[in-house]
């Protein structure tokens, strides 16, 4: 027991102990949950950064969102619009630093997404389709608190044509979303010194 109280004062020291730092690098994982109409989404992030300041760093964010949405039931089949999408973005973040474990932030990014997108049943052949991509972007905002993070970020995605099954239709569908994000980053320094 002597053994147990001794690493958890010593990981609870080292977690309080020190704050972010110029110079250092951390990587941040993000879950969030995506409101769609008619039904829900996730959205998933890993952003390694560079701290070019005490209070901002910029990085690179891999990652994206499954969507589910205009879920409906027809005579036992049940009809989902699932969105695919996956972007690669340049990011910076401005941090509100106070000296205090609770810390504000804002930022932005920008750089490549894509989406797909299929209207189908469980029974559809959902083979053939290709993605849509170009621009994309973010703006996000929220706070940190000791290495954890949560915020709110709007996703900007290109359009796509909306898919039935394997057919190719006329109809565009925004994939552009709206996310609540929880998550945690390790390295570069914690705040709260």
């Amino acid at each position: 027991m002597k053994n147990f109280i001794l690493v958890f004062v010593m990981v609870l020291t080292s977690f309080v102990s020190y704050s972010q730092r110029e110079g250092a690098f951390r990587v941040g994982m993000d879950l969030g949950y995506v409101p769609a109409s008619g039904g829900v989404g996730i959205s998933y992030y890993i952003e390694p950064k560079y701290n070019i300041k005490d209070n901002m760093n910029i990085g690179f964010r891999i990652g994206g969102a499954a969507i589910a949405r205009d879920v409906e039931d027809f005579g036992g089949s049940t009809f989902v619009t699932a969105t695919g999408i996956g972007s690669y973005l340049g990011t910076f973040d401005y941090y509100f630093k106070n000296g205090k474990s609770f810390v504000p932030f804002v930022g932005g990014g920008l750089g490549y997404a894509g989406a797909l997108s299929v209207r189908a049943d469980e029974d559809t052949d959902v083979s053939g389709q290709s993605v849509t991509g170009g621009f994309g972007g973010v703006i996000r905002g929220g706070f940190e608190w000791g290495k954890f993070r949560m915020g709110l970020e709007y996703n900007l995605v290109p359009k796509s044509k909306l898919y039935y099954g394997s057919i190719e239709s006329n109809e565009d569908i925004s994939n552009s979303y709206f996310a609540i994000t929880l998550g945690f980053y390790v390295g570069g320094g914690k705040w709260g010194k």
